[in-house]
């Protein structure tokens, strides 16, 4: 029987205290805490990532290779006003090379903004929802992602998400990178990815498969659920590609460890759609759980997000609750830095 306040936005609330959001990672990574869930016995134990080994049982792994781009840059208008604009994302099917971008000051369509190294963004469209349609070009030259996405390496800042309240700094370089990211287009990390070391995965190689896919991670991944019943809520979509011998993986019966939401919503999205590469917009919750993936590894997620909400589909919301109020009571740190969750 389905029960009706799993789709209640306000049955995922919850009240975290600001000292337990994370601002920095644990250092050495492996070190981060680690709580672990037993959904066939409800068994519940407190570790680290270093011992993640000890939990798992056979089972394969996939990782997201996403790499996040230096998506926020600081440039003037053309009358001398400074501008600060955060890329999104592009528009992969654009013929005109088209961003969308949030930017912090007024703009008009038509205006041109200046940024270090000659790069140069014309805002063609004014969106409802706040956002823009930019085009970046530079020395004449209309830029493609790539193209950009190189040019800002060299001038952007990595964008840390907005609960962690301090500029970026020059150890997030790494520190909001996996060690396996190689495709840039993310704007946020997969941050359950982020707990990994040389060490560890050496470790883990000994037992376990290991496989990778890759989901841009989108701007979406923190905007907040507004409708009261959660069904209603549009998901946004994130560019995906699953190598073919990943979707071999999945299709066959070998029991499948997850590392992040990202890497589950694409699993899910390609076990229900049979689309190697495209554009994911599923929501898994408690009344769309996961049909494929057995196991998940993710980090503590914000009150009222399509994150715990995903969670939550793996172990009912109740189940949830129940556990970040414990990892709460044990000062467990929480978000992007933060420490994380085994469910088995």
């Amino acid at each position: 029987m389905k029960n009706k306040k799993d789709l209640l936005l306000s049955s995922y609330d919850y009240t975290l205290p600001n000292e337990l959001i994370a601002t920095y990672p644990t250092y050495p990574k492996e070190e981060a805490r680690l709580l672990v869930f037993n959904r066939k016995n409800k068994q519940i134990s407190h570790s680290t990532f270093g011992n993640l080994q000890d939990f798992l049982p056979d089972c394969a792994i996939f990782f997201n290779d996403t790499k996040v781009i230096k998506a926020r840059i600081y440039g003037k208008k053309t009358s001398g006003g400074k501008i600060e604009l955060f890329l999104h994302q592009a528009f992969l099917n654009s013929q005109n090379q088209l961003f969308l971008a949030q930017i912090k000051g007024r703009v008009k369509i038509g205006e041109v903004l200046h940024f270090d190294e000659n790069l140069k963004a014309e805002v063609k469209e004014l969106l409802a929802c706040g956002l823009r349609k930019v085009q970046f070009f530079r020395n004449d030259e209309i830029l493609s992602p790539s193209q950009l996405y190189t040019l800002l390496e060299k001038i952007g800042h990595i964008p840390l998400p907005p609960y962690i309240k301090r500029e970026d700094e020059k150890s997030d370089l790494t520190d909001y990178q996996s060690i396996f990211a190689k495709n840039l287009g993310a704007i946020a990390a997969p941050t359950a990815s982020l707990h990994f070391s040389e060490a560890m995965l050496e470790k883990l190689a000994k037992k376990h498969e290991f496989y990778q896919l890759t989901l841009h991670v989108g701007a979406g991944t923190f905007k907040s659920v507004e409708c009261a019943n959660i069904k209603e809520h549009k998901m946004h979509s994130e560019f995906f590609d699953i190598p073919k011998r990943a979707c071999e993986i999945i299709d066959s019966k070998q029991a499948i460890l997850g590392v992040g939401t990202t890497v589950t919503r694409t699993i899910e999205y390609y076990i229900r759609t049979k689309t190697k590469s495209g554009f994911c917009n599923l929501f898994l919750h408690p009344q769309n759980p996961p049909l494929r993936q057995n196991h998940l590894l993710t980090n503590f997620h914000l009150p009222k997000s399509t994150l715990i909400m995903l969670v939550s589909a793996f172990i009912g919301r109740e189940e949830c609750l129940k556990l970040y109020e414990l990892a709460i009571k044990e000062k467990y740190r929480f978000y992007s830095y933060g420490d994380g969750m085994l469910i088995l």
